[in-house]
């Protein structure tokens, strides 16, 4: 594999500091210790940016860096990939997780590469409580805490708003509401962003690259499980004791929220058939290659 670049070997539009003579050691210190101050002070709430923090553009030169690392990074383990992207946007690299078996796994890697990286979970209030305990399991384990970060409105005033359950009758607005416009805060803040998506679990995450640029929320996005089958994230927790959500147990290989998620049926072999079953609907519009630009939701 190719060289890793370094993180102080910048993109060209990425903003200055206002003191072009702070080196970037120094600059990286400022930028960390103004992170976590804000991580402490705010929970719930996305971390502050560092002084000099500005947002990237997708410019060319930015897409055509991009897809050079993707095709670099194809034959790099899971490890290397998150090694990379850490070099290149810490402090402003964070990520997603619902718990589900790949998340621990990129979890347990993070303990040992960076575990000061801004973790978050979509926390919708509607989520199933194992899921919400294995937040803690994952604390006690690996000493990161996830964030609980949480839409606007709590679940009683959000149905009041709707006159009920919206989940019921319109899912896609459901979902954005509750997580796309809650990541979208965050977004705001970082530079990039890790998922634990895999190219085998769906027709449209088959497309995705190993590092790329996502649209809908203006980051890069980067997938250091893209190449690993559904077996090879298993056997990673099982040989390394990583904890895990119990209702995989019971039959639900894909968990997302409790009312829009139930066990798979005997002869179902989509492990995401019980998402949103009966409905036109198979993701959320997190991760959704084809149709980022919100129609996939």
């Amino acid at each position: 594999m190719a060289a890793i670049p370094s993180r102080f070997d910048r993109l060209p539009d990425r903003a200055p500091v206002a003191d072009d003579t702070v080196s970037p050691l120094k600059l990286a210190m400022l930028e960390t210790t103004a992170m976590e101050t804000a991580r402490q002070s705010a929970p719930g709430a996305p971390p502050a940016p560092g002084p000099g923090f500005a947002r990237l553009e997708p410019t060319p030169e930015l897409l055509d860096e991009l897809r050079d690392a993707s095709s670099r990074l194809e034959t790099a383990t899971p490890e290397e990939i998150i090694a990379w992207g850490v070099e290149r946007y810490a402090p402003y690299l964070t990520m997603a997780t619902a718990f589900g078996p790949e998340g621990c796994v990129i979890l347990s890697m993070l303990a040992k590469i960076a575990p000061e990286t801004y973790v978050f979970n979509l926390e919708t209030g509607y989520q199933f409580q194992e899921t919400l305990d294995l937040r803690d399991r994952i604390a006690e384990k690996y000493g990161i805490a996830v964030d609980l970060l949480q839409p606007e409105l709590t679940v009683p005033e959000y149905e009041a708003l709707h006159g009920g359950p919206l989940y019921r009758t319109n899912p896609n607005q459901c979902c954005f509401d509750r997580k796309i416009k809650t990541l979208e805060r965050v977004s705001r803040v970082m530079l990039a962003w890790m998922s634990g998506i895999r190219r085998d679990q769906s027709a449209d995450r088959a497309q995705a690259p190993i590092v790329g640029w996502d649209k809908r929320f203006g980051l890069v996005k980067f997938s250091p499980l893209a190449n690993w089958t559904k077996q090879d994230v298993w056997k990673r927790i099982s040989d390394d004791g990583i904890p895990y959500n119990p209702l995989h147990d019971q039959g639900f290989p894909s968990i997302g929220c409790w009312p829009c998620t139930r066990a798979v049926e005997a002869g179902e072999t989509d492990d995401r058939a019980g998402r949103w079953s009966g409905m036109r609907k198979i993701e959320c519009g997190l991760h959704s290659v084809n149709e980022q630009d919100g129609s996939g939701i």
